[in-house]
């Protein structure tokens, strides 16, 4: 089965590197190259029709992810897909469907058939959810139900897929007899240790590492080896069981690559920012440069209703320590499922920390719209400042508030502009000479 980085390593260019090297104003042989090495790679599962493949990793332009999805509380099918195509919309480079009520089935194939961008799952949630519901609880699963549900994702086309393969039984058994302060937060990975320790055996996603390969190179789906015991709170932050997962997942990396599997590597969610470049640089290094994956980070905990800004903040230091991949937290992150307002202002808060570090490590391939910009408002063009603007509606709906005296400036201002101001005296400056 030819996957890309099996392309890549044979020397071939595929449509698929050409049009990420397109995307990203590089050659498709450095694509290649990268992606032979394991430290890009290209999001596109064979099945997968309608989608425009991305690349993320070393050298690309910063990545971000929406999580969109039902509850059992709030299982609105169409509300969710409106929710795919605003983060669309707003900047959004991949979909996460993280559903867990209704029809699962119908709500993700829905979603794959509806933008035209990667989309991620976590399968694990569907196989506990059905199988708590047929059996009566999480515990009855089998190696062949969580298998089983994996596959039913790679034929629907999902691109990549989290897989909590680092939550093993040693860590687990640790965990339980040395606590930390939040536990495990992430849901996946407290699935998998909760069967752990009901079933006093190894988490089969480790057990059946090559079976899960085989698997992947078969779709040519993208691992996205989770982080399920990422820290839920800054006071857990880069602890054994955060690192010891990390360790165990830098392995399964040159595994993946081995096959002939693309990988990248989910990273922790709380840390206070002194923790976040050192997390990132040992990621690297643990990986062999695999692509980061940050939930966040999530920098402090005192507020909820802004998390969306509190990721940011930490993105932004992350991306520019060298993560490669940012997933958006949005306002009602800690309190409830988003809407649709929500999910706006979580992609365009994350918009912007990946554009402004994006800024730094690709310079001006990345700030030419910021130039625009800057242009645009010395020469107080309000029609170019609006175009160039992330979210255009609220900039003009900001302006519009208040009906101004002078339609060159705005209502900060007003006639004591200092830009109006000096172009005028150079104006007169000018003709005096």
């Amino acid at each position: 089965m030819t996957t890309q980085i099996k392309a890549a390593r044979e020397g071939k260019i595929t449509e698929e590197m050409r049009i990420v090297a397109r995307d990203e104003d590089q050659s498709p042989q450095s694509i290649r190259q990268r992606l032979a090495e394991g430290t890009v790679i290209i999001t596109r599962n064979t099945q997968r029709e309608n989608v425009h493949p991305i690349g993320i990793g070393k050298g690309l332009s910063t990545k971000i992810n929406a999580n969109i999805g039902t509850s059992p509380d709030l299982c609105n099918f169409e509300l969710e897909i409106e929710k795919a195509k605003i983060a669309v919309k707003y900047g959004a480079d991949t979909i996460m469907d993280l559903s867990t009520g209704g029809d699962l089935d119908e709500i993700r194939r829905s979603i794959l058939k509806t933008v035209n961008v990667p989309i991620g799952t976590v399968p694990i949630y569907q196989t506990a959810i059905q199988v708590a519901k047929k059996k009566g609880s999480i515990m009855h699963m089998t190696e062949d139900d969580i298998f089983n549900t994996i596959e039913k994702h790679a034929k629907d086309g999902v691109d990549f897929m989290t897989v909590h393969c680092g939550v093993t039984q040693q860590i687990v058994k640790r965990l339980a007899k040395h606590p930390r302060l939040m536990g495990i937060v992430s849901r996946g990975g407290t699935f998998l240790a909760a069967w752990i320790l009901h079933h006093k055996k190894e988490n089969p996603l480790y057990a059946n590492y090559d079976y899960l390969l085989e698997m992947a190179a078969e779709y040519d789906f993208s691992l996205s080896l989770g982080d399920g015991l990422r820290p839920g709170c800054i006071f857990d932050s880069t602890d054994w069981p955060q690192v010891q997962e990390l360790l165990t997942i830098g392995e399964l990396v040159e595994r993946a690559r081995a096959a002939n599997v693309q990988a990248m590597v989910e990273g922790p969610g709380h840390l206070p920012l002194n923790d976040i470049k050192a997390n990132v640089q040992l990621e690297k290094s643990t990986c062999k440069n695999a692509p980061f994956y940050v939930l966040g980070p999530v920098v402090t905990e005192i507020a909820p209703g802004y998390d969306h800004i509190v990721g940011a903040i930490g993105g932004a230091i992350a991306g520019l320590a060298g993560a490669d991949f940012l997933c958006y937290l949005t306002p009602s992150e800690h309190l409830g499922l988003p809407n649709l307002e929500d999910v706006k202002e979580g992609v365009i808060a994350t918009k912007i920390a990946a554009h402004a570090v994006d800024i730094v490590k690709l310079g001006f391939k990345a700030a030419n719209r910021d130039l625009a910009m800057a242009k645009a408002r010395a020469d107080l063009n309000w029609k170019k400042q609006i175009e160039n603007a992330l979210d255009p509606e609220k900039a003009t709906k900001i302006r519009s508030r208040v009906k101004l005296k002078s339609p060159e400036t705005c209502s900060m201002c007003s006639e004591y502009c200092a830009i109006k101001i000096l172009k005028e005296a150079l104006k007169t400056e000018a003709q005096c000479l």
